[in-house]
């Protein structure tokens, strides 16, 4: 009953008292592993990592081959920061049929490859995984693999191929679905980390930055914004409506549209948009919107190397105008995604990048104001 309940508190986004009755379900029953890994989950999103952590250990103290707990251990070390556990946790992600990645489990011939095997004259496959920011943010392992004297061919999703064939150290780019050449040994891109070893700032970003527009796409857009009259700041406020997190990680237009400024103009580089804030937007003329010239990660990267400033939410633009170099500021939610860690204005995976954390579940009103103040001093200077 109380197990039921926390389950429904926990839908509910309710995590304190899930938590409490994830308690009195342990009460009843001590070995019940799934109920201390389902509270781990709640304590993550209230910040309690170092108790989530706990909670983890004893669901595997209980089922050592719980995948789903480890899979949660992985993500609370990786967001501390202890790369080197949290990169052996995150390979559990293939074995739990209750997780939404098991869906993307490849069964290959060919054998896994995490690092032990020398690659010389050897040709890998690396495949993309989960999703588009994933492979934006770890295609750049590709590199490293390339000096080992490996021929790399890279899979990835179809609208990242164009933008990706910029890579240095890919010798094929196919999109996901098609056929692949002959290879030697496979890897998806998010365990490159654990095979590389990649666990420093200076193996995250040792190719930075590692991708590029192409001259034509930035002909192409240079011709669409026209002539720069003020400072450029691109702007994106929401992710896909599907994301488990999006709830949480994505910003309402129009507390973002208070950015507004006649000292500078305002770009959408947000590629999918609601009817609401289309409507919205329509009532913001000053702001430039060209969701429907945004075909691939080709165009969008071209669009942000056009611009003075990107500031978005955790979602691919992030990875893109990152990747790019692009100074970028990230808007980030109180219980953020692990990879931007914790209480940190910056981040070891693009040096460009200045982060804006929330203080408060869901309340952006202070982080729109700090932005919008700091936009005012450094497009000044």
């Amino acid at each position: 009953m109380y197990f039921n309940k926390a389950n429904s508190l926990r839908y509910l986004k309710d995590f304190e008292a899930a938590i409490q009755a994830y308690d009195q379900a342990l009460v009843i029953e001590p070995n019940f592993a799934e109920a201390y890994c389902n509270k781990a989950g709640c304590l993550e999103q209230i910040g309690a990592y170092e108790d989530a952590i706990a909670a983890c250990k004893k669901a595997l103290c209980i089922d050592p081959n719980f995948a789903t707990a480890h899979w949660n251990l992985a993500f609370c070390y990786l967001l501390l920061g202890d790369f080197e556990n949290g990169w052996k946790e995150h390979e559990w992600r293939w074995s739990s049929p209750d997780l939404p990645i098991h869906q993307e489990r490849r069964n290959f011939d060919q054998p896994l490859w995490l690092g032990q095997e020398s690659l010389l004259d050897k040709t890998i496959l690396l495949y993309a995984e989960q999703g588009l920011g994933d492979t934006l943010q770890f295609c750049r392992f590709a590199i490293q693999v390339k000096q080992l004297g490996a021929k790399v061919i890279l899979e990835v999703q179809k609208p990242l191929v164009s933008l990706l064939s910029s890579l240095t150290g890919v010798d094929q780019i196919i999109s996901k679905g098609e056929a692949a050449p002959a290879f030697d040994y496979q890897c998806p891109l998010m365990s490159l980390p654990l095979a590389l070893r990649a666990y420093s700032k200076e193996a995250m970003n040792i190719s930075m930055p590692y991708l590029q527009a192409s001259k034509e796409s930035l002909s192409k857009w240079e011709s669409m914004l026209g002539k720069k009259t003020k400072p450029r700041v691109g702007i994106v406020w929401s992710g896909n409506p599907d994301h488990h997190n999006d709830w949480n990680r994505s910003i309402p237009l129009d507390q973002l549209l208070q950015l507004s400024s006649s000292e500078y103009q305002l770009v959408s580089v947000q590629k999918n948009i609601s009817a609401a804030d289309r409507t919205l937007l329509e009532a913001h003329p000053e702001v430039l919107s060209f969701d429907n010239d945004l075909h691939d990660f080709s165009d969008t990267a071209a669009l942000c190397e056009l611009l003075d400033l990107v500031i978005t939410v955790d979602t691919s633009v992030a990875h893109v105008a990152g990747s790019l170099g692009k100074e970028t500021w990230l808007l980030l939610p109180k219980n953020p995604d692990w990879r931007w860690l914790l209480n940190r204005a910056d981040t070891d995976w693009y040096p460009n990048t200045r982060i804006y954390r929330q203080e408060e579940l869901l309340n952006w009103a202070p982080v729109i104001g700090q932005v919008k103040n700091d936009l005012n001093t450094h497009l000044s200077t």
